[in-house]
């Protein structure tokens, strides 16, 4: 129940400021219409809402700059439509500094709120942190969320829709179901898994990712662990600021995934940050020396001296160059990974760093095929190790096909 508080300071966080308009204009719309201004001394601004007094208290936007709103105390904070909260905006640092302010002063009332549709489970929102919070399943956050129970095979059924809308709208008596089930059922220029998101509030993912979660998470095979000394095949791929650079094993009896070693830029690291050379050419030279490796495919840009050097120390006949920016031979690698991933012919280790990356990924059509890229070119959200992964099976098919597994075993015979 609300109360009345001393110091009265109320945030509306967004990702934008114009994003926080609609909100307070609701705001602005309710309190014009009740006693605020004659009872309280409220002056009802467009973008602020404060006392005539100068009395010390507002309602104000905010948007995603979370060192500027360090230590700030609201006393109560609405955080908007946080399923667009990502790293790639400062969403969580945003979200993890509003709620770190609000937490100090629980004792004295302070609450915050977030509103948010049904998140896309490949890009880590805030949204997403919150459902999987371990205070939400132990019930010391409340979780509030309506959900149609229309699948997606049923989606173009009338009756199913309708009723599934009015399992999602609830109480909303405003909203136009009519309408609405016209245009799941009619309109083909939006894809199934927006519907899904934004009418029935259900969680699914963007139409263009490479791969569900759902999809990787059927891969998992955390039972009969890589091994030194398991013969595997290895996918690189460099980069020297930019992006991240990785190493990704696969074992060759069975096709397990697993991350060698990645290099990531750190969130806050200066302007001249640089991916560590020698720490990359260590690493490869360990993965030769903890197992027996059989083949390994590497992208050249920026790592192509090294390269020639991996292929003198451990052999032109086990080190290759692919170079991913030659699209046919990449469409077909890339398929062979999706193919396997789906037939359940690829394993993983669960490794969150690797699930992440491939998560990331979203497909592109060349007139090849498809490739699979960052979801922009400015974007924070790596996929880096997912190229390791395609490099890993390409390398693993490749050594099949050379014979590499039926190795030849001497054994000494007594008679």
């Amino acid at each position: 129940m609300g109360k009345p508080v001393p110091l009265p300071v109320v945030q509306i966080g967004a990702t934008a400021l114009d994003q926080t308009d609609q909100t307070l204009d609701m705001i602005r719309g309710m309190l014009s219409e009740s006693p605020a201004e004659a009872e309280y001394g409220l002056d009802i601004g467009k973008s602020i809402v404060q006392f005539k007094s100068g009395k010390p208290g507002s309602i104000k936007p905010k948007a995603t700059a979370g060192r500027t709103n360090e230590g700030n105390r609201p006393t109560f904070a609405l955080m908007d439509e946080v399923h667009h909260w990502v790293s790639s905006n400062g969403g969580p640092d945003f979200y993890q500094t509003i709620k770190r302010n609000i937490e100090k002063t629980t004792k004295a009332g302070s609450r915050w709120v977030c509103t948010t549709n049904a998140y896309n489970p490949n890009e880590d929102s805030v949204a997403q942190i919150i459902h999987e919070s371990d205070m939400v399943t132990q019930g010391f956050w409340l979780y509030d969320c309506l959900e149609g129970s229309i699948s997606v095979e049923d989606i173009r059924d009338e009756a199913s829709v309708r009723a599934s809308l009015v399992e999602a709208y609830g109480d909303a008596t405003w909203a136009d179901i009519d309408g609405l089930t016209r245009t799941i059922l009619y309109d083909r220029t939006t894809p199934d898994s927006t519907y899904c998101r934004f009418f029935f509030n259900q969680i699914a993912e963007s139409s263009d990712g490479w791969m569900s979660k759902s999809e990787w998470d059927a891969c998992l095979d955390e039972d009969d662990p890589i091994m030194p000394g398991d013969q595997i095949a290895i996918g690189f791929d460099g980069s020297v600021r930019g992006d991240s650079t990785g190493l990704v094993g696969i074992r060759m009896r069975d096709a397990k995934l697993f991350v060698l070693n990645v290099w990531e830029r750190p969130e806050h690291a200066p302007d001249d940050w640089e991916v560590d050379v020698l720490a990359v050419e260590a690493a490869v030279n360990r993965s030769f020396a903890d197992y027996r490796v059989a083949w390994m495919y590497a992208d050249p840009p920026y790592f192509q001296e090294a390269i020639g050097r991996w292929s003198i120390e451990h052999g032109d006949d086990t080190v290759f160059e692919f170079w991913t920016n030659k699209p046919t031979r990449m469409v077909q690698a890339v398929e062979r990974f999706r193919t396997a991933s789906m037939v359940g012919d690829l394993k993983h280790n669960g490794d969150s760093r690797l699930s992440r990356h491939v998560l990331n990924a979203v497909t592109r059509e060349v007139p090849q095929g498809l490739l699979i890229t960052k979801d922009s070119p400015r974007s924070k959200r790596k996929i880096d190790l997912a190229v390791c992964a395609v490099l890993a099976l390409e390398a693993r098919a490749d050594a099949i096909a050379d014979g590499r597994m039926n190795i030849r075993r001497s054994r000494v015979v007594g008679f």
